[in-house]
Parts: C-alpha cells; sequence; structure tokens
C-alpha cells in the first residue's frame, strides 16, 4: 500500500537548514521507495524556482511561515487535507495542532542558549516572550515526535541535559556532509583579480553567537600582511559589523563578500590560507566539513560540537578571548600549520544521512510502538 511521507520544506532557500534539505531531497531522489509518495511543503514565493524530476514528489505549495501566527492557525489544515501516513519537521518552528505521527530534525539548541537572529534585536521584554512562545513549541515538538534526528552526538547530549533523559531513546544522531553543489562546482577564476593577498576566510551568518565580533577585534591586532574576507548574507547584523571594521581602521584589510554561490565558495576554499570559525555554538558546521573536504586548515572555537567533527586536527582557541584569538591565527600564519582530512571526509556524508532518515521513515510507518 502506497504511504504518504509529508516533508516540510518551507526554509528551502534558507542558509543552514535550506543546505540540509536541499542535499535531504537530492539524495532521496536517488533511493529507492516504490512504497512511498512524498508531500514537500514549498513556501509560495519560493515554488516557481524548486521543481522536482521525481514523479513520487508531490509538490505542495503554502504561504504560512514559519515562526508565523499563520503557521499555528494554518498549516495544521494544509497538511491534514493530503492524510498523511507521516510528517517530517525539518525545524523546530512547527503547528503545535498537528497531532498525526511526526518525527522532526532538530539541527541545535542554540536559541535556548543564546540570543539569536532578529530576535536579538528586539527589545528586552518583546525577546523573553516570544524566547518563551519557542520554548513551548519546541517542548511539544520533543513530546510529541516519533524519533527525533539530530545532526551530532553533541546536539543530543545538549538536548537531553536541556530538556530531561526521557527524550533520549527516541534520539538518532546523523552526520551530515558535504553539499553536492559545492561537489560539482568550479572554481570563480574571476575572482583570482580580485584577491591579490593571502587571505583568511570566515563563512556563515553573522548572528551575535556566531562571534565574528570578536574575530573583527583579534584580526584587527594581526601583523602579519593577510586579509580577512567575511563571506555571508548582506543583513542587519553584517552592517553593523562594517561600523566596527570602521572604526578599527580595518577597512582595507577586512572585506565582505556577500551571498556567494557555490563557484564563489570553491574559490575561496581553495585559495584561502585558512577557514576561522569562531562560534560560541553551532549544531553541525558545514563550513567546517567543507573547508576539510578541500583540505584547507581550519582554527576554530574549542566547542564540543567543533571536537567531535575534527578531533584534534585543527588549531583550536577560547572563544571568549580575543588574544587567543589572536595569537591562534598569528600561530598558523607563522608556522604554516597544515593537517589531512583525506580519511576523515568520508565520515560526513548527506548521502548517508538520507539513507539513515529513509530507514527511520520506515520504522515509523511501520510500528506504533516508537517512542511517544
Amino acid at each position: 500500500m502506497m504511504k504518504r511521507i509529508g516533508i516540510d520544506c518551507r526554509l528551502y532557500f534558507q542558509t543552514g537548514v535550506g543546505v540540509y534539505l536541499r542535499n535531504l531531497l537530492h539524495h532521496l531522489e536517488k533511493q529507492p521507495h516504490e512504497d512511498i509518495v512524498f508531500y514537500l511543503y514549498v513556501m509560495d514565493t519560493d515554488a516557481p524556482r524548486i521543481q522536482f524530476e521525481n514523479k513520487k514528489f508531490v509538490k505542495r505549495i503554502t504561504d504560512c511561515r514559519w515562526h508565523s501566527i499563520k503557521e499555528q492557525l494554518f498549516f495544521t489544515q494544509t497538511l491534514n487535507k493530503d492524510n498523511l501516513d507521516l510528517m517530517h519537521f525539518t525545524y523546530f518552528s512547527y503547528p503545535i495542532l498537528y497531532r498525526k505521527k511526526f518525527i522532526a530534525t532538530v539541527h541545535d539548541v542554540t536559541p535556548f542558549l543564546f540570543k539569536t537572529g532578529k530576535a536579538s534585536t528586539k527589545n528586552f521584554l518583546f525577546y523573553t516572550i516570544k524566547h518563551a512562545f519557542f520554548r513551548f513549541i519546541f517542548n511539544n515538538q520533543l513530546d510529541h515526535a516519533r524519533a527525533i534526528i539530530t545532526p551530532t552526538h553533541t546536539v543530543k547530549k545538549q538536548i537531553i541535559s536541556l530538556f530531561g533523559e526521557k527524550y533520549g531513546p527516541k534520539i538518532t544522531p546523523l552526520y551530515e556532509g558535504m553539499d553536492y553543489s559545492l561537489v560539482h562546482a568550479k572554481p570563480n577564476a574571476n575572482l583570482k583579480e580580485k584577491y591579490l593577498k593571502p587571505f583568511l576566510i570566515y563563512v556563515g551568518n553573522f548572528y551575535p553567537h556566531k562571534n565574528v565580533e570578536r574575530l573583527i577585534r583579534a584580526f584587527s591586532r594581526v601583523e602579519q600582511d593577510v586579509q580577512l574576507i567575511l563571506i555571508g548574507p548582506n543583513d542587519f547584523f553584517s552592517k553593523r559589523l562594517s561600523k566596527l571594521i570602521l572604526r578599527l581602521k580595518q577597512e582595507k584589510r577586512i572585506f565582505f563578500y556577500h551571498d556567494p554561490i557555490p563557484d564563489d565558495l570553491v574559490f575561496f576554499y581553495r585559495n584561502a590560507q585558512a577557514l576561522v570559525h569562531p562560534s560560541l555554538s553551532e549544531g553541525f558546521g558545514l563550513p567546517i566539513v567543507e573547508a576539510a573536504y578541500f583540505n584547507l586548515l581550519i582554527i576554530a572555537s574549542n566547542i564540543e560540537i567543533f571536537k567531535e567533527l575534527l578531533d584534534d586536527r585543527y588549531i583550536p582557541f577560547h572563544p571568549l578571548h580575543v588574544a587567543d584569538i589572536q595569537n591562534k591565527i598569528t600561530y598558523a600564519l607563522v608556522n604554516r600549520v597544515r593537517y589531512r582530512y583525506d580519511d576523515m571526509i568520508s565520515k560526513y556524508s548527506f548521502g548517508e544521512m538520507t539513507r539513515g532518515t529513509l530507514h527511520i521513515y520506515r520504522r515509523a510507518l511501520d510500528s506504533d510502538s516508537m517512542q511517544r
């Protein structure tokens, strides 16, 4: 009998979760699933740009944005119309009134550890109320999910630590991997003319917990003739950091590169001296795996997630100590430190993650005895 599985793809073009979704669907199309039809829920604004070749991928369009009242009031109705056998919520924002069988992916618990994203721009009272609501939704998701996927063992441990041991049995860590769009991309040769000096790169968002402000302050003290390229979105947070760069008189050494395409990223990964990742909290760290894929030296925070991913094959620093960040960057440049990551990369694979996810789908479909 044909089964119907829904996948929440509303964040398809977002950073982070979007990379997860695009790779999950890319590999899922290649997996054998003769007895399953997938209903893929995408935002109305994204739908024209999203096409699937697989006839068992059914595109459903919604205008219910995540973190919205509309999501809570109307997204459940949309899902119920398709009479799904299983729903996969791929983000912690979901309609709490949905009571049919579902699983969830929890990418990280950063929102419960730090102010993140746009919430950090709001006043304290607004943020406190919004944070409490998010926590309520997340607790609800943990309680009702048949299974929970995390990208690392670290995130599983954090969930248990923050929300309780009872969730442990239903959590399965599945490592993510190298974005397929980067594997097939060619380096943008035009960038060679623009970046003539040696450079370091940071890749990611500029939310406060990414700790880029301390990286900028640390780099301003580095004496070597090298540049820092900050690769990420052009938003409120990047504009705020631009002002800091000007105050520190670093505008001739620190530059932004906004909204890169895969060809751009391949150029930067292949030509940089190192990736510097100063984050205070991560669920996985896609730039870490991408840098390792291109055998680029990694200088990063000494947080648990990076230790899990890299073991001792990177230069760690204390993310709260500007002097330590500066010293480790200088050490790497002076000593020309290098690590080899070839034998490690096979450990991180979106293809394997997708196979593991499909296995969880089948377990949820075949058994009503899974943890509630």
